[in-house]
């Protein structure tokens, strides 16, 4: 789950972290308000949404007076803004959070991730602030510092001292810069934070640090701990097939191919979206029923399936075991009750009661391509989708 910029920085505030003042608004008319009310002479309006890259969108405008602040917000707001993360579609603009401007001397990039490799979380930094990550890290990885840190401990003290003393900054910055860090490793321990990112990080004029930007994502499995951060989910900011998926037991994450896959298991699903891509074909999704699953989960998976309006073609590879391939067939009959099949369908079935399931889709009178391993699954689904 991905928390707004502005929710982001609510929370900062409760960990020391410095933050412009700011306030959020849905309304254009409420702007002039905010910025007299700032006592800046410049601010910056900034779209609130789910996607990185919002300035090169036109999601961030720099504003100087009231009448200029409720231009900007009536041309963001109830919009759709495209950047580079949101795909050609982009994201409704439903609040903007606008902000006091600062005397920038110095932007810096810091974020925390999972490195697998180590298994633990990871702290990276560095003076190139306000480039993306990937991009930073493709062009200028010396660039990039790193510091891993144990979940039971944080970042240390004497690590938060090594990293800040690299950038050159003065005894009285060093200090404040090396607590922003510990308190930044605290808050992804605590939170349970999967991404937590400030991109820029600025040192000011006059000697002070501030986190202009802000992101968070939060992982979805530790939720139930955190019923305070699960009340700030913004709905609308999430796929629908995903929110639908969730709510029946169903993993599935939306991608931008065109061919829906239904699978058992998670390494099956991972290789059947490999073999597609092997034969020039695009997964359209990951969707993973579980091995347990029941016919109504199944029929709800495979609506999820046929609702995604750029899919051309639907691959259901599945290896009975625990979920039986005739419980499977059952569930695609089930939808199919309720949902009319405008694409085609290839089924590789495999494992417990195979033969019994095989035989209900035979029967069923349905236009379904049975192939024989995934190789051939993959090759006629990739020319179905063609």
């Amino acid at each position: 789950m991905n928390l707004h910029e502005y929710q982001t920085k609510e929370l900062f505030s409760k960990y020391a972290i410095p933050t412009p003042k700011g306030k959020v608004i849905d309304k254009a008319d409420q702007a002039p308000y905010v910025f007299t009310s700032l006592n800046s002479s410049v601010c910056a309006v900034k779209a609130q949404i789910h996607a990185g890259g919002r300035g090169k969108g036109g999601g961030i405008k720099i504003v100087k007076s009231p009448t200029e602040a409720k231009e900007a917000a009536s041309k963001l707001l109830d919009k759709p803004l495209v950047t580079p993360q949101t795909g050609p579609e982009g994201k409704m603009v439903r609040k903007l959070l606008i902000e006091e401007g600062c005397a920038i001397a110095r932007e810096l990039y810091v974020g925390v991730i999972i490195d697998r490799n180590a298994k633990k979380p990871v702290l990276m930094v560095s003076a190139e602030g306000g480039m993306q990550i990937e991009e930073l890290a493709s062009k200028y990885p010396e660039k990039l510092i790193k510091e891993c840190f144990d979940i039971s401990t944080g970042l240390r003290q004497f690590q938060a001292r090594k990293i800040s003393y690299k950038f050159g900054l003065d005894p009285q910055l060093t200090q404040k810069f090396s607590a922003l860090l510990q308190n930044i490793s605290t808050i992804f321990i605590e939170k349970d934070c999967s991404l937590l990112e400030i991109n820029p990080l600025v040192i000011t004029k006059e000697g002070g640090i501030i986190a202009i930007d802000a992101k968070m994502g939060i992982d979805d499995r530790s939720l139930y701990l955190h019923p305070e951060l699960e009340a700030l989910r913004d709905i609308g900011e999430e796929d629908p097939r995903e929110l639908e998926a969730a709510k029946h037991g169903l993993s599935y994450i939306s991608m931008s191919g065109n061919i829906g896959c239904m699978v058992n298991g998670a390494g099956l699903a991972m290789s059947t979206m490999d073999i597609i891509k092997l034969y020039g074909g695009m997964p359209a999704n990951f969707l993973d029923v579980g091995g347990g699953a029941n016919k109504e989960q199944v029929a709800t998976a495979f609506k999820l399936l046929l609702s995604n309006k750029d899919a051309r073609a639907v691959l259901i590879n599945i290896f009975g075991g625990i979920l039986k391939c005739d419980v499977l067939a059952q569930g695609i009959l089930d939808a199919l009750k309720e949902v009319e099949v405008t694409v085609p369908v290839v089924v590789r079935l495999e494992g417990t009661n195979v033969t019994e399931g095989r035989k209900l889709l035979s029967k069923s009178g349905l236009s379904i391509t049975p192939a024989a391993d995934m190789t051939d699954a993959a090759k006629k689904v990739v020319v179905l989708a063609k």
